[in-house]
């Protein structure tokens, strides 16, 4: 392999592990607080794709659909958690089952309204060309989409360690009942913590359309990696979720350039080694007050 095959693979599982740590965050932080398994996560991400679309089909923008999209994903979070999951806390397995379910009916009705045929989404103006990287052309969009998520990741850091709302939320992943218990609204915070979990998924999804494609099945793609990024870092920790997307990203990138037919399964090799020596992930800890 050519140096400058392996600055190309590189940065390419760098970007593709932003995206991945921009699609786990929420998923992490909604089991982290909220003891949710949510298995519509593909679908939430797939549909802000699909609102992006939409949103560029009408305004022509993408800095608008990039905006518009996680706003709606995260109206529909809101909707959902005390409609469907309040009443199932701490039973995974109903909460399994409803969520599959609310992800078949997503995909059924993204199908409906907007077919089942591949989409793409233009590269916003500016990003979509190449600059020169080690003697190789590399696309300046997956480079926005590392800057992205970095930009992300910061602010989220701030938002869970310098606010108030971070407080409470960092609270409720040690102890939702003792926090319920000295008089705040556990059930309003649960529903905005699944709708910016929502919201994250949605807003992956618009990252990722103009550089991977909108089709039937992405759902599926998105939920595996997502699953194995949080299990790998570590369930609840925007720690975890940086560190698996880190690892799971270029494993995933460079395993289908080196052992193409055995790609995903070296990525769950690492997760089964990871997972041997940490029970609980590279930054996982026990939880107390289940």
């Amino acid at each position: 392999m050519s140096l400058e095959l392996v600055v190309q693979q590189a940065l390419n599982g760098i970007s593709f592990g932003a995206l991945l740590f921009i699609l786990a965050a929420g998923l992490s932080l909604i089991f982290g607080m909220m003891d949710v398994v949510n298995l519509a996560h593909g679908a939430f991400y797939m549909l802000g794709a699909y609102v992006a679309l939409q949103v560029v089909q009408i305004t022509g923008q993408f800095w608008i659909a990039i905006v518009v999209a996680p706003v709606v994903l995260a109206a529909v979070g809101f909707v959902i958690e005390p409609l469907l999951l309040r009443r199932l806390r701490g039973r995974h397995l109903d909460q399994v089952l409803l969520t599959i379910g609310v992800g078949f009916v997503i995909v059924d009705l993204i199908g409906l309204y907007w077919g089942r045929e591949v989409r793409t989404l233009p590269f916003p103006p500016g990003f979509d060309r190449s600059i020169d990287i080690g003697g190789s052309a590399y696309p300046t969009y997956r480079l926005f989409v590392i800057a992205f998520a970095v930009l992300l990741a910061g602010t989220l850091y701030w938002i869970h360690r310098r606010t108030a709302m971070g407080a409470l939320i960092r609270a409720g992943v040690d102890d939702a009942q003792m926090l319920s218990a000295l008089g705040v609204d556990t059930d309003r915070l649960f529903a905005i913590t699944f709708a910016v979990g929502a919201g994250l998924a949605g807003l992956a999804g618009v990252v990722a359309a103009p550089a991977f494609g909108i089709q039937p099945g992405m759902d599926v793609d998105a939920l595996i990696f997502s699953l194995i990024v949080v299990v790998v870092g570590g369930l609840g920790t925007l720690n975890g979720a940086a560190a698996g997307a880190a690892l799971v990203g270029p494993a995933e990138t460079f395993g289908k350039v080196l052992f193409p037919q055995f790609a995903l399964a070296l990525i769950f090799a690492i997760m089964a080694v990871i997972l041997l020596g940490r029970p609980s992930g590279l930054f996982g800890r026990i939880r107390i007050g289940r």
